[in-house]
């Protein structure tokens, strides 16, 4: 068997584009619709998650994550998340690479939520506000900033602010204390946070705005109050990760605020010409809810442009 490149973060990561990330993941969602699974284990607080997407003449990728909770209490550097994704090919079943999983996640869901952005927020957007100040609220810092040059202001707002005042200082962004006020005067607003509990009001939400929901991925997570998600046009990024299995709109149908024909369109539609923002005063939703189709979609792009280096390397 040809030997299987191992692509890390620090071989690849600064060669990496946002916009060549939405490329990518536009790409993949002109292709026939991805087969996907998930398996999952758990044995007290840690977890084993396995992800599959398989897509017709482009790939199959599997990514696999441990969950560990208490590894901090062993050691303050020891991963809480640790990852893996291999990438097979699509018409012969031969691995092709093993990728650092949580370099293809952190590219994977901010190039999510910054492509939802391209498509429905409005281009001529000057005010970002971003709710949050962990990694996924970091990197969607530097993916706005270069899918939306036309950017003037980046607020950052955290529970903690001093945590807000750290990250603003080290990404040259302002933090602001009061979350009403960094919601309101916001044209695009991108909420990363760990929330169970809906906190982000529609009263806050102005006309025209954009609003990117990242943070709750498990069925009793939600960001945004009914009031919210009642003000705007929702999109997603799949129908069939985004709904059912997350609460940020899973609790809404369940308790009939919202129907499913609520939910205009995916990343398919969009991808493909559908239509999205219909006004400048409307105010469009995004609920970005991952799946290993983006990974897979990721992946490839990464191996791609690590063959390119590599050829381009062996041929000075």
């Amino acid at each position: 068997m040809q030997e299987i490149p191992f692509i890390s973060d620090t071989q690849i990561d600064n060669l990496l584009s946002w916009s060549g990330i939405v490329e990518a993941i536009v790409a993949a969602h002109q292709k026939p619709q991805a087969q996907i699974d998930d398996i999952l284990f758990k044995s007290g607080t840690n977890s084993l998650l396995t992800r599959a997407a398989w897509i017709k003449n482009h790939g199959i990728a599997v990514k696999t994550a441990t969950i560990f909770p208490e590894n901090r209490t062993y050691s303050p550097d020891l991963p809480t998340v640790q990852s893996l994704v291999t990438l097979f090919d699509d018409k012969t079943g031969a691995p092709e690479a093993i990728i650092d999983g949580n370099l293809v996640t952190k590219w994977k869901t901010a190039g999510d939520s910054v492509l939802g952005a391209k498509l429905l927020a409005r281009p001529e957007s000057r005010v970002l506000t971003i709710l949050g100040a962990g990694k996924v609220a970091q990197s969607m810092i530097d993916a706005y900033r270069e899918i939306f040059p036309r950017l003037e202001t980046i607020y950052l707002w955290n529970h903690q602010f001093e945590k807000a005042v750290e990250v603003a200082t080290n990404k040259d962004v302002i933090a602001i204390e009061n979350i009403a006020n960094a919601v309101q005067t916001a044209d695009i607003v991108s909420s990363a946070t760990t929330a169970s509990e809906p906190f982000i009001q529609g009263e806050w939400l102005k006309e025209g705005c954009h609003l990117d929901l990242i943070g709750a991925f498990r069925p009793d997570m939600r960001e945004a109050h009914d009031s919210a998600i009642l003000r705007g046009t929702i999109f997603v990024d799949s129908y069939r990760t985004a709904l059912d299995d997350i609460g940020e709109l899973g609790i809404p149908l369940a308790n009939q605020i919202i129907s499913k024909c609520d939910v205009v369109d995916d990343f398919y539609g969009l991808c493909s010409g559908n239509p999205g923002r219909q006004s400048d005063s409307e105010i469009t939703i995004f609920k970005n809810g991952g799946g290993a189709h983006l990974d897979l979609a990721v992946a490839v792009y990464i191996k791609n442009l690590f063959d390119k280096e590599n050829l381009r390397a062996s041929n000075r």
